[in-house]
């Protein structure tokens, strides 16, 4: 596997890119959904202490993608599909770095506006803030719920044309071929 992506596959670069991506995407949805159902102060500040981090590297993750796929590498020609697959997977891409973005956004926009930075890293002394009293509280929410809806919605296509279509839409993002 080569660092730079072919005509028909991935490279590393961009293979590693999306799994880290994958992987700390699902931690944060599940971190985020843990942290808004927590009852208790202590333990939703525990659980924001790791989600904030990961919030700050998806953020790096997703603007070293970008960089990645403007200034140093392309996408492999797509498959033989439907011009309305083809379309729909760019607009899902699309939408999945607007809407990471804005996660990052509104999260950062959330924690310095509240004070909850300096509780939550600062060593502040508890309670939390209500988030609800935010702005950046609506757009979080709504992103988080339309990015599970995305994360699923591609992970759905993925599997789809592995197992339905029996393609090589999935193997050419995974490191051996």
């Amino acid at each position: 596997m080569t660092l730079k992506s072919t005509p028909t596959a991935y490279g590393a670069v961009a293979a590693s890119l999306h799994w880290l991506s994958v992987l700390l995407i699902v931690a944060l949805l599940a971190s985020g959904m843990l942290a808004d159902q927590a009852g208790d102060p202590a333990a939703k500040a525990s659980i924001l202490a790791g989600h904030a981090p990961m919030g700050i590297a998806i953020l790096i993750l997703t603007l070293v993608r970008i960089v990645w796929w403007w200034r140093f590498d392309t996408h492999p020609q797509p498959l033989p599909d439907p011009a309305w697959q083809v379309m729909t997977a760019k607009a899902v891409h699309g939408l999945l770095y607007v809407v990471v973005l804005g996660m990052a956004a509104s999260g950062i926009g959330m924690f310095v506006l509240s004070g909850a930075g300096e509780i939550v890293f600062g060593g502040a002394a508890l309670p939390l803030p209500d988030f609800a009293d935010f702005t950046p509280r609506i757009p979080h929410g709504i992103g988080g719920k339309l990015l599970l809806a995305l994360v699923i919605g591609h992970a759905g296509a993925a599997l789809y044309h592995h197992f339905i279509k029996r393609d090589a839409t999935l193997k050419r993002m995974w490191f051996s071929r």
